[in-house]
């Protein structure tokens, strides 16, 4: 979890926040509009090399209305962690947004409980980056094994937008 609370995530409407910074975000965001149903939902992606990145997104999804995301870029030391295949990348892609996705539903609720109105809120999904189709069809059972074993519901293309839109276009 460290991974996390080290540096810094992106907002694209508010900058550089940490991850405090994002649970404060989050809770704005939701407070706008506190008759609002929303999701939150978390996604990684990578780059397909031997020393990729890993971008993991928070997405609030204001059903019917957008939503806002925050992203972490994960990097590691080639020295530290090497992935010489894609089911190594896939695998570390799932085990991030696990990782994220416990923190943030016990801090979040937390966090949510602060505030004077309430605001309804889902956070059941983790996105995953595989499909039907294409050379990750083969770990679907894996990956959603994964996932479910964490508490969470799995998303798999075309359903997973958080990670193969959001992250992907951080890759």
């Amino acid at each position: 979890m460290d991974i996390f609370l080290q540096d810094t995530f992106f907002s694209p409407t508010k900058g550089s926040l940490t991850l405090a910074g994002v649970l404060d975000e989050m809770v704005a965001y939701m407070q706008e509009k506190s008759q609002g149903s929303y999701e939150v939902i978390v996604g990684c992606d990578s780059s397909p090399s031997e020393e990729p990145t890993f971008p993991v997104a928070i997405v609030v999804l204001r059903k019917g209305e957008g939503g806002r995301f925050f992203l972490k870029k994960v990097h590691y030391q080639p020295a530290i962690k090497r992935f010489y295949n894609i089911h190594d990348r896939i695998l570390e892609e799932v085990w991030l947004s696990c990782q994220l996705a416990l923190w943030l539903r016990e801090n979040f609720a937390a966090r949510v409980k602060q505030e004077e109105h309430a605001v309804q809120y889902q956070f059941e999904y983790i996105h995953a980056d595989v499909g039907e189709n294409g050379l990750t069809r083969d770990m679907i059972k894996e990956v959603t094994g994964l996932i479910r074993g964490n508490g969470f519901e799995a998303r798999i293309k075309p359903y997973s937008f958080a990670a193969s839109s959001v992250a992907d276009r951080y890759s």
